[in-house]
């Protein structure tokens, strides 16, 4: 990809539609996407341990060349560039260059342009896989979802057994989505429903809207379960089924990169050993 300044892809010159062509999957039209501001993007922040997971992952590097990195300010634009190959400049209105204090109302700005963001990719056609940057990659979380859902969404606690139960919490950190214009009708519904729940982020307008939407659309939503996503407000850390694992319910940028730098760590240490916890020994884990 050429290198531009984000300044310059506006309207007519807006560079979406051939960044996700060029970062397609060929089974299933998909992509995957993450976003970006300055302060992950600065050396050894989120974005170097994020990429490393998929370096660090099995199976997980050839992903690398789907995913697309969105960014919201010229620093994080810059640093994409210098470290993956397909980066976006998202143009936005607010200045997100510094950690967005969580509930803050340019925190829930953001969540609210990623929503729109996502809305958009779908009407080009795309299916895509979202990822949050604090979160780590062990495998491919593709592997997980069922062809029948439309939509797949993370939540910080996973009960019973149905995933299709729509009474349990969503977490928009990790979201599978596939284009149909019933798809695209429930993200539409849910961004308009924002104006009717001021102050609210998009995963708790959505836990409002979630079930009037997928009937009045036919949607099937499937809620993945956190034996193979993971996070640490209900941490079930089984390296032998995990497929990512997201820094939730952690405060602060500082934190989420010690505590996912640990864990990272640890799997590297499982791949070798092939046993969480123990010392190196000959066993390895397979690719």
């Amino acid at each position: 990809m050429p290198q531009q300044d984000a300044s310059t892809l506006r309207g007519d010159d807006d560079d979406l539609p051939r960044l996700l062509r060029s970062a397609a999957m060929e089974a299933g039209n998909t992509v995957v996407m993450t976003f970006l501001n300055e302060a992950w993007a600065a050396p050894g922040s989120l974005l170097d341990l994020f990429l490393e997971s998929f370096h660090e992952g099995v199976k997980t590097e050839p992903l690398l060349k789907h995913l697309v990195i969105v960014t919201v300010d010229p620093t994080s634009f810059r640093r994409c560039q210098e470290v993956h190959q397909l980066c976006y400049p998202l143009p936005v209105a607010t200045n997100f260059t510094e950690e967005q204090t969580y509930m803050s109302n340019a925190y829930l700005e953001m969540m609210w342009v990623r929503n729109k963001f996502q809305t958009r990719v779908l009407e080009l056609g795309y299916a895509f896989v979202f990822t949050d940057m604090d979160i780590v990659w062990f495998r491919n979380p593709l592997l997980r979802i069922p062809i029948g859902a439309d939509i797949a969404i993370s939540c910080d606690q996973f009960y019973g057994q149905d995933p299709y139960d729509v009474w349990k919490n969503a977490n928009g950190g990790f979201l599978y989505a596939r284009p149909s214009a019933r798809t695209i009708a429930f993200f539409k519904g849910w961004y308009e429903a924002r104006l009717a729940h001021p102050g609210k982020h998009d995963q708790d307008v959505f836990d409002k809207v979630k079930k009037d939407l997928s009937l009045r659309h036919g949607v099937a939503v499937h809620f993945v379960d956190t034996a193979y996503f993971g996070g640490f407000c209900q941490p079930k850390k089984d390296f032998r089924q995990l497929c990512t694992f997201h820094g939730n319910c952690l405060t602060g940028l500082r934190m989420k990169l010690d505590v996912l730098r640990d864990l990272l760590n640890q799997w590297k240490q499982f791949k070798i050993t092939g046993r969480q916890g123990e010392k190196r020994s000959n066993s390895t884990v397979q690719n």
